[in-house]
């Protein structure tokens, strides 16, 4: 049975903090909601990735919220839920610049489509889009590495996507596996109430200095250099090293963050080391990052021999019509709201561009 298709200029999908800021900015470049563009979100409400994180993670804790372009955060309760800080900014944001996120909606697939455009699949129906912008983050693809036996752990395995605090923990002892700013978050929260070992694959490093302009641009500079090769984005730690905030330093000094080397693999009643020592535990916490969530765009065949899609800024080389916003050097707030303008900037010229030659 034939699906009907509805035309837009751009489809941004993804409501996060790369998404607001696209639609903000094809708002100010002169395209309304509708035939100028719709934003796709399959979350239930405003906050993007935010609104999924543990309770117990409030704003005083969280790293810094950029803010959206065009309007403040304003004053927030550091005490308050970040899930609630930020997702009651974002239904702010939306209403006011008039979004008018569709959600919830699943896209499934963009594919080659009809003329020249991109055809967005959905369980909520079709777009056909001239050009996408794409926000979707990395939140629905934890990621699980394997260790030989794992299937046989008899304890509770869970990522930090599953966490939602630490009373459910009280009692036990939890091996916690990541060497990123969740996994020492989450140490220094379990050990008011139970014993903790941390396991990393490299040594963690903490950085006491200033993480000031200079120092953010070589690290972006960094991950840029890798996606335009066309190869995945490495992790922010990878490349910045972890805050030495006074927490840290007085959870080093508490013997929190005393790191032992990555176990080799796992037995029913815990992990244990090529050496032969063993350590039993109840629960294997992996926070261990996450991927970009890129499936959708599989039939457009963007990825290169590297494993990761080549981007020049936001625009993918494989396809100018796609932009990735939200990935690589782009992966953070502050980096979000650039990727959103620069994305439109380019969308803009596309549009433009085909135009023209429409009344050639």
């Amino acid at each position: 049975m034939d699906v009907a298709v509805r035309e837009v200029e751009v489809a941004v999908v993804g409501a996060g903090q790369a998404g607001l800021s696209a639609g903000y900015f094809l708002r100010r470049s002169g395209l309304a909601p509708g035939a100028g563009f719709v934003v796709l979100d399959h979350s239930p409400g405003p906050g993007g990735a935010w609104q999924y994180r543990w309770p117990s993670l409030t704003y005083g804790k969280a790293h810094r919220v950029h803010e959206l372009p065009g309007m403040p955060l304003g004053y927030a309760d550091p005490d308050r839920p970040s899930a609630e800080v930020v997702g009651d900014y974002f239904a702010r944001y939306e209403r006011e610049f008039d979004l008018r996120v569709r959600r919830p909606v699943d896209v499934a697939a963009v594919r080659e489509g009809d003329g020249g455009r991109l055809r967005v699949e959905t369980d909520a129906g079709v777009w056909s889009a001239r050009a996408l912008i794409n926000a979707t983050g990395t939140w629905d693809r934890p990621f699980l590495p394997y260790y030989p036996g794992q299937e046989t752990f008899l304890g509770r395995q869970l990522h930090t996507a599953g966490y939602r605090g630490a009373a459910e923990f009280a009692g036990r002892h939890v091996v916690v596996v990541g060497g990123g700013t969740s996994a020492v978050q989450l140490l220094m929260e379990l050990a008011d109430v139970a014993r903790t070992t941390w396991v990393t694959r490299r040594p963690p490093v903490f950085r006491s200095g200033p993480f000031d302009e200079e120092w953010g641009r070589e690290a972006v500079a960094s991950v840029e250099r890798r996606v335009r090769q066309g190869l995945p984005p490495q992790s922010v730690v990878s490349v910045t090293g972890l805050a030495a905030t006074e927490a840290v330093r007085q959870a080093e000094e508490r013997g929190i963050l005393r790191r032992e080397e990555m176990f080799d693999r796992i037995t029913p009643h815990g992990v244990a080391w090529a050496d032969g020592r063993t350590l039993e535990t109840d629960v294997i916490l992996w926070a261990t990052g996450f991927r970009a969530a890129l499936d959708h765009l599989a039939p457009l065949r963007l990825r290169e021999p590297g494993g990761g899609i080549a981007v020049e800024g936001t625009r993918v080389l494989k396809d100018p019509r796609v932009h990735l916003v939200g990935y690589g050097p782009s992966a953070s707030t502050i980096g979000a709201n650039r990727a959103g303008r620069t994305a439109v900037r380019e969308v803009r010229a596309l549009l433009d561009e085909h135009r023209l030659q429409a009344v050639r």
